[in-house]
Parts: structure tokens; sequence; C-alpha cells
């Protein structure tokens, strides 16, 4: 006898690295983020119960990866697990910032893959569906062997930009890689691209040498998926204004902000800093250049869709900005 969905019903829990966020999405959703005691044991280790049946349910667990990253990858895990061993429906694993992306690929010898390792990880915990924001590379969706749902906040943050009334601007990406996601940002602004050439000679560090594209004389907006130290910006910034750009906009998903991040570029020539509320800026934030835009009602409307089997490219269909 096939077993029926009539009494299907959806529940969001939040792990412990961003429930604000939780929060925010519940209210957009009209509901109420369900119940979870969550303690550790002396030695460090973490535990998890939920304290209300999940049994049938559809479960969205929202979890980004932010500091500190491996403490809040395992709880994610040992959540997913409870949910499968408590027989969820389904679980869906939403993560605004998914972590260790950036080690997509072996450029040496003897490195591994640990975005691969991290899907991996989370399908055999037990999730059945990843809701992902901005992936640093697209390709990491080909790592998963569960559905993935693939949203980006470049609408919102377009649509931020698009208030300022721009009128002679030019969207840069800050080196090769982030070319693709940087030209549909221009194509969003109807602004045309330029690329950095971007060298890095170890981790963390960067190089600019050369500046494929017209700046000169245009407000130049610089997109990438994250800020983290800030290293390439700041030299971003310096090489477009040693090419006589007015004015200079950054825009970013992820707001990482290693180090002195922002104390850096509130000190640097740039007008703003526009980045979305993928992680939660846990140092002390008072920049007058530092807007953070909200993904919840972004992620909001994502799960619904999933829940109710829609169509959740239809968010970003046309010129709709979510």
């Amino acid at each position: 006898m096939k077993e029926s969905r009539d009494n299907k019903r959806m529940m969001l829990f939040s792990g412990s690295s961003y429930p604000d966020l939780t929060d925010k999405i519940a209210q957009e959703l009209g509901i109420k983020a369900g119940k979870i005691t969550r303690t550790r044991f002396r030695n460090g280790e973490i535990y998890i119960k939920f304290d209300e049946s999940v049994r049938g349910a559809d479960v969205f667990v929202v979890q980004t990866c932010c500091e500190p990253i491996n403490d809040n990858i395992m709880e994610l895990l040992i959540m997913i697990d409870a949910l499968k061993r408590a027989s969820a429906g389904m679980i869906n694993a939403v993560i605004p910032h998914y972590g260790y992306a950036r080690q997509d690929k072996k450029a040496e010898g003897r490195e591994p893959i640990t975005a691969k390792l991290f899907a991996d990880l989370l399908s055999v915990a037990g999730m059945n569906r990843a809701i992902l924001l901005d992936l640093h590379s697209s390709t990491i969706q080909g790592f998963f062997d569960v559905p993935v749902d693939h949203v980006t906040a470049i609408p919102i943050i377009a649509k931020y930009i698009i208030g300022k009334n721009i009128k002679n601007g030019v969207v840069v990406s800050p080196d090769v890689g982030g070319v693709k996601r940087a030209s549909i940002f221009a194509k969003k602004l109807h602004f045309p691209l330029a690329i950095l050439d971007k060298r890095r000679p170890a981790p963390n560090m960067a190089e600019i040498e050369h500046i494929v594209g017209e700046v000169e004389g245009k407000t130049a907006i610089v997109f990438d998926d994250m800020i983290d130290t800030g290293d390439t910006l700041l030299k971003a910034i310096d090489m477009l204004r040693r090419h006589d750009v007015e004015k200079i906009y950054i825009g970013a998903t992820h707001p990482i902000f290693s180090g002195n991040a922002i104390k850096e570029l509130e000190n640097s020539k740039v007008e703003e800093v526009i980045v979305a509320n993928t992680i939660p800026i846990n140092k002390e934030f008072k920049s007058k250049k530092i807007k953070v835009l909200s993904i919840a009602s972004l992620l909001a409307k994502t799960i619904k869709k999933v829940y109710y089997c829609k169509s959740v490219s239809e968010l970003f269909k046309g010129e709709n900005l979510v």
C-alpha cells in the first residue's frame, strides 16, 4: 500500500550558527521555528534533541557555515542524523554560506577536494535536498547525489544598486574565475563588464596586474561572491583608482570579514560595500560604509517553492528582482 502524504507539514529548525536569520525566515513563512535541546558534553561533543515530533514532516534546517565553522558543520550533520532517525519525511538543509567551497578542485598534488567531502557527509548523514546560496563555483552542485537548489542574492544586490541611479557604470570582476557571476550582475544593471587579472602567490594573498575593459571616468561596481580578508578588494580599489574611476562600490554575497577586513574597507576609498546577511557579522559593527541586505524573504520563497513542489527558477525569471 502506497504511503499517503496527505498529512504533509512544514517544520523549520535553526542550528546555532544564525538563529536570528532563521527567525526572520520563519516570520516570512508565517510559522515558528521548532524547539531543540542543544548542549555539549565536557569533552566538547555536541548533543542535539528535537523537542517535538518530526515524523513524516518536511523539515528545513537552517545552518550557515561561519565561525566556528567546523563545529557548525558537525552540528548540522548531527541534526540531520537525528531527523533521519526520528522518521522525518524530507530533510532539507538550508545552507546560506556553504563552507569549504574554495577547496573545489586539486590545484596541486596531494590536496583534498573538501567541498566534495562536505557534500558526501551531508548525504551520508541523511539529507534529502540542499538549498544553497551563491556557491563559489557552480560545479559544486555536481558533488551532491541529492537535489540541489542553487539560488542567488544577485537580484537583491542589483536592486539596491539600481536605486543609486548610477548613469555611467561598469561592473568589475576581481578575477577571471568570477566572470560569469559578474556578467550576470552586469546584465541586471545593463552595464558593461571589466575584468581584473588577479594572481594568487599564496592562500589569502592576491596580486592584480592588469584591467581588461574600459573603466576610466566610470563608477565601478566590483562584484564577487565573498569578502574574506578583503585583500583582493583593497588591491582592486587601488588599481581602479590608478585608472581614474569616478567612484567605487563593492558588492558581494557572503560577508566573511576575516581579520581586519571591516576596518580596512572602512578606511578605503570606496563609497559603499553591499553584502547579504548569509553570515552573522559577530565583530563590533558600526561601519557607515557597509550595507547588509536581508535574504530572509528569498530563502522563505525558496522554501515555499520546494515544499509545494514548484519551480524555484521562477523566482529569477526576467527582470524579477525577488
